[in-house]
Formats: structure tokens, C-alpha cells, sequence
């Protein structure tokens, strides 16, 4: 059984609704109801009715003008379309009341007062009554109409306006909890996760300052600054995160990872790695030499978890308007024992990264048993 929501809506045609038809037609069955009235008239009695019809193409720019317009020819020919237009015009147009009621008594009297005028002009008969109520409902009718209209369009329009109140309420109400909860994850990472990265600090430098040991001399430095830049870096965080991102005096932003700190980061790795960095001599936008450092980051991280003696090898090179940044790491000899934790988030943000640019990230084994990352970056991004 088919229901009522189920049945298809049925819209009239758009030119059924278009503008020029809308100020057309009133005009069109005007005239023809000025033809119909005005067939044994004078001259200056059809001219009038005529210019009462054509007026109403003005009716929405000068809408109490025309409606005086369409008077003479409603006297004297007692037509009636062209008027009633007219002040459901007003009614539509015209905000006050104090304009409106006027214009359609005027109507009432001129409608009722015809030319030429009866001797005695009021007689006190059924036939009488019966032409004082239909003038009175022939300018109710419109008037009523048109201000049913007008009170109908300024609802839709309040009703417009408090939907868009409460979106932005709702939107608003999104955003004070989306920096409530910034605001939690950043006393989070305030307090926990910068509590041991400082202590790793602190353990490096008194590991530096207390062995003979030169390779371990160097290892505790490597240790000390990857802990100092970690805490530079996890202190913006927290600052975007409390919304107190922008750079001041007190707090330097620290400059933005690029394509030159790549042999550094390879380097401090600590892996068994092999470098081919070609990015050209092109300049490659700051977010995509980001975007390229990032991911050689997270490739060697994960490899440092669960394949730390293999050898890896690291390419970043231009292929014609793109960046192609690959990092594969052959079979490891022996498999740690112990990998540290990971929560697979590194390489879902790596290729969201890489989306937002324009660009692309694959990521999987290999047929040697190793592993590969490879992005594609573009050149330019929307």
C-alpha cells in the first residue's frame, strides 16, 4: 500500500513561477477584463480602463500610485481585476496599516459610487444593500489576502532566522566543548607526557656528565637534544591546543621540520641507513616538505620498533610536479624480543597528511619480508 510520503512530489514547471510571468499575467486578465466591460464605452472610458491595466506592471516599485491609477477606470467602467491587484499589492507592499485601510475604502466607495451616479445616489433598498456588501468584500478580500501573505513571508522569514540562531548556538556549543576537550588533552600532555620526556632529559645529561665512555658521551648527547626538541615541539602543541598557538616573545614557535633536516634525522636514527636525496631545485611549498619530513620520521620510528637492525634505505626525489618520498627497510636479521608500544596511529595520520595535500601514501610489506613506505606529494595543493 503506497502512503502519503511515499507518493511522488509534483512541482509546477519553473517557468510556471518565473518573475516576468508573475508581473505579466495580472496585466493580461486585466485587460481582458477591461474588453469584456468596456464593449459599448467611449474612447476615454476604454483608455482609462486600459491605463488602469497596464499601470500594474509598476505595481511593486509604486504600489499606492498605481493603485490611484487603476480608480478613473474602475469609476467609470467598474472593472474590477485590475483594482483588486492593485491592493493586494498595497497589502503585500506596504508595511502600515494606516496606508492600507485607506486605499481600500477608497476602493469601497468608487466601487459602490459608480458613474454614472443613480438619482436618488443612496436608496434604501434590498438591491442597494447587496452593492455596499459586495464593495466592501471586494476590497476586504484582497486587502486580507495580501496581508495573510505578508504576515505568512515575514514568518518564513523569522522562522529562517531562528534556524540560523540555532545553528550557530549548536555550532557555537561544539566549539566550547571541541576547546573544553582541548584544553583536557592539553593539561594530559602537560603533565604526563613532558613529566618523562624531562626526566629522560635530565637522565641523559647526568649519563653524559658521569661516563668515560665516548660512544656513550655521544649517545647521552643525541638522547639530551632529541629530548630538548621534543619538549619545544610538545610545548606548541600544547599551546594550539589550548588555543594560545600564536607565536610571543616568551615562547618562540621553533622552526618547521624541512627537506635540509633530513641527513640529521637519518643520522640520529641510530639505523643502518642509506640516504638518496634528490628533491630538486625546484621550491617545494613549507606543508609539503613537512608533509615529506613527517613521514621519513614515522617510517624510521617504526623501524626502530620493530626491525632495528635492518638496512634501510631512504629515497626523495622530483618526479616531474610531485614529490615521491620512499623508506623500505629490508628482512631484519633477528626480530626484537621486546618492541616498544605502538597505537597505529602514525601511518593513518601520515596519509590523511598526505590527502589533504593532493597526495598519496601506500604503505606494506614487501616480497624480501622488509617494509615500505612510499608517499607522493604534489607540488601544488587546494
Amino acid at each position: 500500500m503506497t502512503t502519503v510520503d511515499q507518493l511522488p512530489s509534483r512541482r509546477l514547471p519553473a517557468w510556471c513561477t518565473a518573475p516576468w510571468l508573475m508581473l505579466l499575467l495580472p496585466v493580461l486578465y486585466s485587460l481582458l477584463d477591461a474588453a469584456l466591460v468596456a464593449r459599448d464605452a467611449t474612447w476615454w472610458q476604454l483608455a482609462l480602463s486600459t491605463l488602469a491595466a497596464v499601470a500594474l506592471f509598476w505595481r511593486r516599485r509604486f504600489p499606492v500610485a498605481v493603485f490611484l491609477l487603476t480608480m478613473p477606470g474602475t469609476w467609470v467602467e467598474a472593472i474590477w481585476l485590475a483594482p483588486i491587484t492593485a491592493v493586494y499589492t498595497v497589502a503585500t507592499g506596504r508595511p502600515s496599516t494606516k496606508v492600507l485601510f485607506p486605499c481600500a475604502a477608497l476602493f469601497t466607495l468608487v466601487s459602490f459610487f459608480h458613474w454614472p451616479l443613480p438619482t436618488p445616489v443612496i436608496d434604501l433598498s434590498r438591491n442597494t444593500a447587496l452593492d455596499a456588501i459586495q464593495a466592501v468584500m471586494l476590497a476586504a478580500g484582497p486587502a486580507a489576502t495580501g496581508l495573510l501573505s505578508r504576515t505568512r513571508r515575514e514568518l518564513a522569514a523569522r522562522l529562517e532566522e531562528l534556524t540560523r540562531g540555532q545553528e550557530r548556538e549548536s555550532r557555537l556549543l561544539a566549539e566550547r566543548v571541541l576547546m573544553s576537550e582541548r584544553g583536557r588533552l592539553a593539561r594530559e600532555m602537560h603533565d604526563v607526557v613532558s613529566h618523562q620526556v624531562s626526566l629522560i632529559s635530565i637522565q641523559a645529561g647526568a649519563l653524559q656528565v658521569s661516563t668515560a665512555d665516548p660512544a656513550a658521551v655521544t649517545v647521552a648527547r643525541t638522547i639530551r637534544e632529541l629530548s630538548v626538541r621534543t619538549l619545544d615541539e610538545l610545548r606548541q602543541m600544547v599551546g594550539v591546543l589550548r588555543g594560545t598557538g600564536a607565536p610571543s616573545p616568551a615562547a618562540p614557535l621553533a622552526p618547521q621540520p624541512r627537506l635540509a633536516d633530513l641527513p640529521r634525522l637519518i643520522e640520529e636514527s641510530g639505523l643502518t641507513a642509506d640516504a638518496e636525496l634528490n628533491p630538486g631545485d625546484r621550491p617545494w611549498p613549507e606543508a609539503v616538505e613537512r608533509a615529506a619530513y613527517r613521514t621519513v620520521q614515522e617510517a624510521l620510528t617504526n623501524i626502530t620498533k620493530y626491525a632495528p637492525e635492518a638496512v634501510v634505505h631512504v629515497k626523495v626525489r622530483a618526479k616531474g610536479r610531485r614529490l615521491r618520498v620512499e623508506v623500505r627497510n629490508e628482512a631484519p636479521p633477528v626480530r626484537p624480543a621486546e618492541t616498544l608500544p605502538g597505537g597505529g596511529h602514525g601511518l593513518v595520520g601520515l596519509r590523511e597528511r598526505a590527502q589533504l595535500l593532493g597526495g598519496t601514501l601506500t604503505a606494506g610489506p614487501t616480497q624480501d619480508g622488509g617494509f615500505e613506505v612510499r608517499a607522493e606529494l604534489p607540488a601544488t595543493h587546494s
